[in-house]
């Protein structure tokens, strides 16, 4: 009788009266885990973007999708939409990158210096779904899953596919693909080009902060029995470009387009990266599976002074066996990263083992237990062409407990304790003498966080909310110290704790509304930084307090779709302002954005306009240093042809 009673409370908050009755599971399903699952099954907070979803938004690029419809706070990098800063979960627009693996089809891409990861070499058109593990995922992806990971998986194309699209400021945009599926091979290849000719004032030299990106990929998939499967895939991309100077806030207000250090040149970047992998899949039997994958990436990052070459390599071996009440993956993974100057070779290696596993028991048929555990070893190497070489090793844990229980069918709950860390990264060892010279600051510690989330997942067949709250405890979290001439450095101890919220309903067959809000306190409790400067329960610089995603997607006719989307984020202390007394702020970022699609039979015609009402947005580093972005008001319209 309790239990009847408990089942029909929760079935009054939580189910809209109107279709109460009509229930139906989510049918999106969930990989980040290892393991295929509905998302109202994952005992970890998760948040899933589809290729129906990805195509509905009217955005262009990945970069866009992510900043105008995810629950991360995406921008521009310094102006550089190539390589963006990353916000999740409050670990800060200036190193939030680094607290977050981002992969492709399996392959990581973050880089073992304080370079973001490159985003602008996956076309938008060619993802088939996005998945954000919030809090978890660091016993699959290892270091520096702090805050979460993203994993990305592209398509599989069979047809031809068109598209292009131009724009004011110069934008174009064009990209096309092909592909053919049978019984036992699938191919598929693609192009794409973006480019705009700049948003800001001419520069010393004529530039503009122009930006131009050709990308090229082809994956090959064999399988010549039922039980295996083997690939290939390979991409290259080839990117300049030009970032605007910071300007003072007086500068900003009076124009934001303007050349804020009119005698210096915009800062020019050309980023070349190829890269391919190869693997295989093999179904033992029914109940298990084997998986083996190797890559390699070659990057070069070349500005006027500096050119860095980045080689990377790794292997990936996974074994995993399920049946209706077990689940198990079990592997090891390495990533081997060198970059080389023209004044040194560093090298970063890692080496993990893991185990991950998921339990039904018989009793409870609605409970769905999980546990995972990694052991990795980070190496580091630092060659100089002259003096003494340095060498460090040290080992690292991360594990995961986690549940989720069925209350009703569209009802569930789920919560996990994460342990996590983050091995820093090559700059991190490296500061500057009072001359300004390079010097080696010691190997400064890794990072390691305990996070508890708690949630629920509620669907219905016209509603899909899903609630979050975490609190993340951390050691020794890695940051560049300001108070002295500059060096990386650990804060004693800090947190986080958070609240998030996304929702999508269904009002009519025409017409659907989203809204994704997230709410977290940053909160360093102790630091004594270099300067003797003591910092005790003040705000983490850069990482702002609430965030807003609303979306209104309206059918207007059979073929016509009409997209209305607002982005909002509170104010944040500037990057170095870790006392929270610095006279100006980071100001509040706001974009309004339109996008109409009108399909006829396999064309889709298409406009739309970013930063409708020209809201002006910056990234603050320090007072009087602000970097313009998403200043004006941008439009385009395009043409798609799918065969």
């Amino acid at each position: 009788m309790k239990k009847k009673l408990f089942y029909s409370v929760m079935a009054t908050l939580f189910a809209s009266p109107v279709f109460a009755e009509d229930l139906e599971l989510d049918s999106v399903s969930v990989k980040s885990s290892g393991f295929e699952r509905k998302e109202s099954q994952t005992t970890y907070a998760s948040e899933i973007h589809t290729a129906k979803q990805i195509a509905a938004s009217g955005a262009s690029t990945l970069f866009d999708y992510l900043a105008q419809q995810s629950s991360l706070n995406i921008s521009s990098n310094f102006g550089s939409k190539a390589t963006p800063s990353i916000n999740l979960r409050g670990y800060g627009s200036e190193n939030g990158y680094q607290n977050v693996v981002i992969t492709v089809d399996g392959q990581r891409l973050n880089n073992i210096d304080m370079s973001p990861q490159l985003l602008v070499g996956i076309p938008l058109a060619n993802i088939e779904r996005i998945e954000i593990s919030k809090g978890s995922g660091s016993v699959l992806y290892g270091d520096g899953a702090t805050a979460g990971a993203i994993q990305i998986y592209t398509k599989s194309r069979n047809g031809a596919s068109v598209m292009t699209s131009a724009g004011n400021y110069g934008q174009r945009n064009h990209a096309i693909s092909a592909g053919f599926s049978s019984e036992h091979i699938d191919l598929s290849a693609s192009a794409s080009h973006d480019s705009h000719d700049g948003f800001s004032a001419k520069d010393r030299t004529g530039h503009r902060d122009a930006y131009d990106s050709n990308t090229q990929q082809v994956k090959l998939r064999i399988k010549p029995t039922e039980q295996l499967a083997v690939y290939a895939q390979g991409s290259s991309t080839k990117n300049d470009l030009r970032y605007p100077n910071p300007m003072s806030k007086a500068q900003f207000e009076d124009n934001p387009s303007q050349n804020g250090r009119p005698a210096t040149s915009y800062t020019h970047q050309e980023l070349n990266s190829d890269q391919w992998q190869i693997g295989l899949d093999y179904q033992i039997n029914t109940d298990s599976s084997i998986e083996i994958t190797h890559f390699r990436e070659d990057k070069a990052s070349i500005y006027p002074s500096y050119r860095p070459h980045y080689d990377y390599e790794g292997t990936k071996a996974t074994y995993k066996y399920t049946n209706d009440q077990w689940s198990v993956i079990s592997g090891f993974q390495d990533f081997n990263g060198a970059i080389k100057t023209s004044s040194d070779l560093t090298k970063k290696n890692n080496h993990g083992l893991f185990i991950s596993s998921e339990f039904k028991p018989q009793s409870i048929k609605d409970l769905r237990l999980s546990a995972g555990l990694r052991k990795e070893q980070v190496s580091y190497t630092y060659t100089p062409n002259g003096g003494d070489s340095l060498n460090r090793s040290i080992q690292l844990s991360a594990w995961d407990l986690g549940a989720n229980y069925q209350l009703m069918p569209s009802l569930s709950l789920f919560s996990n304790y994460n342990y996590a860390f983050e091995a820093p990264d090559i700059n991190r060892f490296f500061g500057y003498d009072a001359s300004f010279n390079v010097v080696f600051n010691g190997f400064i510690k890794p990072q390691k966080v305990r996070t508890l989330n708690i949630g629920l997942n509620h669907t219905t067949t016209n509603n899909h909310l899903k609630l979050s709250a975490f609190r993340a405890n951390l050691d020794n979290e890695i940051y560049y110290d300001p108070s002295v001439l500059g060096i990386n450095t650990n804060l004693d101890k800090s947190h986080k704790l958070g609240f998030e919220l996304q929702d999508i309903y269904h009002l009519s067959n025409e017409l659907n509304v989203g809204l994704i809000y997230t709410y977290t306190k940053a909160i360093i409790d102790r630091e004594l930084q270099e300067s003797g400067t003591l910092i005790k329960d003040k705000n983490l610089p850069g990482a702002p307090r609430q965030s807003l995603v609303a979306n209104i997607n309206w059918k207007i006719f059979t073929n016509t779709n009409l997209n209305l989307n607002h982005v909002w984020r509170s104010q944040a202390y500037v990057y170095n302002d870790f006392l929270n007394n610095a006279t100006q702020r980071q100001s509040r970022y706001e974009s309004t954005n339109l996008s109409l699609n009108v399909k006829v039979q396999q064309y889709t015609v298409f406009a739309a306009v970013n930063n409708l009402f020209e809201h002006q947005n910056n990234i603050q580093t320090a007072v009087d240093s602000l970097y313009p972005i998403d200043f004006v008001r941008t439009w385009r319209v395009g043409l798609k042809a799918d065969f």
